[in-house]
């Protein structure tokens, strides 16, 4: 699923942003003219890549009228893009797993931590989930196994009793802390006796078992509703173009097309289902497998948009299917970070691509991959990922890793119904800028460059001046 040979080629990616942003000025003037009054505080948050700060607050600063020949970042709340649906993680069958062997004050404490809305959290505000299992469950299980040679097109032995276990009861705690989260739900294989293989791993799904199939996610939706659990979204599948993974399965885009124009959009329709179906949710580097699907209007009608990976790819890609379609929408659903990488590394890549490349590339969700793991990156199924980090390492303690940061430094400050507005590209400094719905402005920054870089932050027409160390990303607030 991960293709960890392709991992390290990425850092080669060029980065692409929204064509109509502000472009690079070289002084203190910005889109509403001087002010000489005292400007707004600036709180900021910074992370190093050599872990001495570590979403550290810093002093504040206040805009005001002074000038400098530094290179200006400037935030123009005049020109708007897409809205936020929020920033957050998978949590895996495994990731409930260990979060659920914490004791009881662990556990609330650590999900108060992730989820609420307190000067301490995290205010993570969207997970994906599988449907069934993914490689990082312990064993694969559908909702729908059978024995061999048997099948159940009626679906009569349909079931979530596996993810009562840990995942129903985590999700669920969630909820009471955030009862407006938000879920995506992603099969990485059907029930293997709907498969041309008969295998967990790779194969098709048969066009006999098209109905039965959507009828499985309309029975995962409503029984998940029973629990309490509304499921935002689905994908039809994990990495559709990958079957090397235990589970997995491939699926092109003309089968995907035609499974949902002929069975899940009717399906859904037919049981009154606002679940959003979204198409693709594999790697930037095949944004014509979505714009086919796209091109069908009689599948168009069910898709809400479309979700991507960055294995393989330049998440400029996002910006080509939005160029296509631009009323559809984009997601950014899954990266992984490894156990052989390094902080330092992974902080700029993830934050540069997967946050700010995202949103600055029209995309409404970023999700890194495991919500959490053992001090063995597991617990995974045989086949499936060995070296997948969690945003937490959970084991005699908990440790916070460096994907826990790239997506705190946005999930904290940007909440739902933020939306992204315009900000200077400049070079090494990546960034983008949001308002949120109470009218504060944020602003993410990577810098890329191998040294401290200065700069200025314009907003009205004043400044504040910055620096941060090669490597470092920071949050910005006013």
């Amino acid at each position: 699923m991960r293709l960890n040979f392709l991992y390290g080629f990425l850092l080669a990616g060029l980065f692409s942003i929204q064509s109509n942003c502000s472009k690079n000025k070289h002084s203190n003037s910005s889109n509403n003219g001087n002010n000489n009054s005292p400007g707004p505080t600036v709180s900021w948050w910074m992370t190093k890549g050599d872990q001495t700060a570590l979403l550290q607050k810093q002093p504040d600063q206040t805009f005001s009228s002074s000038t400098n020949s530094y290179s200006l970042i400037d935030v123009d709340t005049t020109k708007t893009y897409q809205a936020i649906d929020g920033f957050g993680y998978a949590l895996t069958g495994g990731s409930a797993f260990v979060i659920n062997k914490l004791s009881a004050a662990d556990k609330a404490s650590l999900l108060q931590e992730l989820f609420g809305n307190g000067e301490n959290s995290i205010h993570v505000s969207y997970l994906r989930i599988s449907i069934g299992s993914s490689d990082l469950n312990s064993s694969v299980y559908s909702y729908d196994d059978m024995p061999a040679g048997q099948t159940d097109v009626n679906l009569a032995q349909f079931s979530l009793s596996q993810d009562t276990v840990d995942l129903i009861p985590v999700l669920k705690q969630i909820l009471s802390i955030n009862p407006n989260i938000k879920i995506l739900g992603s099969p990485w294989s059907p029930p293997v006796w709907m498969k041309n293989n008969g295998s967990s791993i790779g194969g098709s799904l048969q066009t006999q078992y098209y109905d039965a199939y959507a009828r499985y996610f309309v029975k995962y939706v409503q029984q998940m509703q029973s629990n309490g659990i509304t499921i935002t979204a689905i994908t039809p599948q994990n990495e559709p173009l990958y079957g090397g993974n235990n589970p997995s399965m491939v699926m092109t885009a003309a089968q995907e097309a035609d499974f949902i124009k002929n069975h899940l959009g009717p399906a859904f329709q037919a049981a009154a289902i606002g679940t959003k179906i979204i198409v693709y949710d594999h790697n930037c580097d095949r944004p014509d497998y979505p714009i086919d699907i796209l091109n069908d209007a009689s599948a168009r009608q069910y898709v809400d948009g479309s979700a991507f990976h960055l294995y393989a790819g330049d998440i400029s890609a996002l910006s080509n299917v939005h160029a296509a379609y631009p009323d559809k929408n984009l997601y950014f659903t899954e990266q992984w970070t490894g156990a052989n990488e390094a902080f330092d590394g992974d902080l700029k890549w993830h934050m540069k691509n997967v946050i700010i490349g995202t949103v600055r590339n029209w995309g409404k969700v970023a999700l890194e991959w495991n919500l959490a793991s053992d001090p063995s990156f597991g617990p995974h199924t045989a086949g499936g990922c060995t070296e997948c980090k969690g945003a937490l390492t959970i084991g005699a303690g908990i440790t916070r890793n460096v994907s826990y940061y790239i997506v705190a430094h946005a999930s904290k400050f940007i909440p739902p119904g933020s939306v992204q507005i315009a900000s200077s590209t400049v070079p090494n400094l990546y960034n983008a800028a949001f308002r949120t719905p109470d009218g504060k402005k944020v602003l993410l920054v990577e810098n890329d460059a191998a040294t401290t870089y200065s700069f200025n932050i314009g907003f009205n027409g004043q400044l504040i001046t910055t620096s941060l160390p090669a490597g470092a990303v920071a949050t910005f607030v006013w």
